[in-house]
């Protein structure tokens, strides 16, 4: 831990930064504030961070881009999944296309966390909104899988209170995806289609009894397999090896709300942490909502994985 060093990225103090992304091409973190529905990229070369608003979104999930079309994404808004077109640097984001819609079923949801696989098939998950009933006491989201083909969510795990982190082991072959008030990581195999296998418990973050100082919130895992946790009201980041089910190290942050961790850099050997400053007193200020960059980890992590989409254009 002694090489470890967390420094601040230039750019805006966010009240819930959400949904790291490291694109390849552009050498370019994307990411998100979701409460203020803007899209934001940290471009590596020029040290600096350009952000954009959402033209007639209420939030801003998570960003992924599409494969094949340079400046068009997939960004989780409300209940919809919208296609977005941004160059990276205008002030304001415009939607392309409505992907899907979850309906009035779901109008008091929100999509959370999402990620796409090696296949390029999109995962992401649902709460409660924020201004809706209790989210913090109802399980009511759901995981699914977007299938692109036929334009629709396919529900693959109900009874979620927060769906977050989502990430696959190159050591095991598995997903594993984060509902934080379960407290919990748990793992699944995943058949051909896409669709997952039993659910196991990986590890447990807390007992019952415990203080709730392990809030698993995003989630992605390196080279090698490893899982890296952002652990939101505690101030760190978690390592996890998915064979032992062990934390092998903890990586403690400047920032109580750790939202979401992606690696990113020209050698992928940067742990890229976005960060809250929602409900937080003044003396718990900057660098609460930055973008936070860990260097000297001796790891590296893999390229993220973009959205197919067999229409777009």
């Amino acid at each position: 831990m002694a090489d470890v060093k967390v420094t601040v990225v230039p750019g805006p103090l966010l009240q819930l930064g959400e949904g790291p992304h490291w694109d390849v091409d552009s050498q370019s973190l994307y990411y998100v504030c979701i409460l203020s529905s803007t899209l934001h990229r940290y471009d590596w070369r020029e040290s600096k961070t350009y952000s954009a608003s959402i033209e007639g979104s209420t939030y801003a999930s998570f960003v992924i881009p599409v494969k094949g079309h340079p400046g068009q994404f997939v960004v989780g808004s409300g209940t919809q999944l919208l296609v977005v077109t941004w160059d990276g640097r205008a002030p304001v984001a415009k939607v392309k296309q409505v992907l899907a819609d979850l309906g009035t079923d779901a109008a008091d949801h929100r999509f959370n966390d999402g990620k796409a696989d090696a296949q390029g098939r999109l995962y992401a998950g649902t709460m409660l909104a924020e201004d809706s009933r209790n989210h913090f006491e109802m399980d009511d989201g759901k995981l699914y899988r977007f299938d692109a083909p036929r334009g629709q969510m396919v529900p693959l795990k109900s009874k979620v209170h927060i769906s977050n982190g989502l990430t696959w082991s190159a050591r095991t072959g598995r997903f594993y995806f984060i509902d934080s008030f379960a407290f919990d990581v748990k793992e699944y195999a995943v058949d051909a289609d896409g669709n997952l296998g039993a659910e196991t418990v990986l590890i447990r973050l807390k007992d019952d009894e415990a203080a709730t100082e392990f809030i698993a919130d995003g989630m992605t895992s390196d080279a090698e397999g490893d899982l890296y946790v952002a652990v939101f009201a505690g101030s760190k980041i978690i390592k996890i090896n998915p064979e032992t089910s062990q934390v092998v190290q903890e990586i403690p942050l400047p920032v109580a709300q750790v939202t979401s961790v992606a690696f990113g850099g020209p050698n992928l050997d940067v742990l890229f942490a976005t960060t809250a400053s929602k409900e937080l007193s003044v003396a718990q200020g900057p660098p609460a909502g930055a973008l936070l960059q860990i260097t000297g980890l001796n790891t590296r992590g893999t390229p993220m994985h973009e959205v197919v989409l067999p229409d777009a254009s």
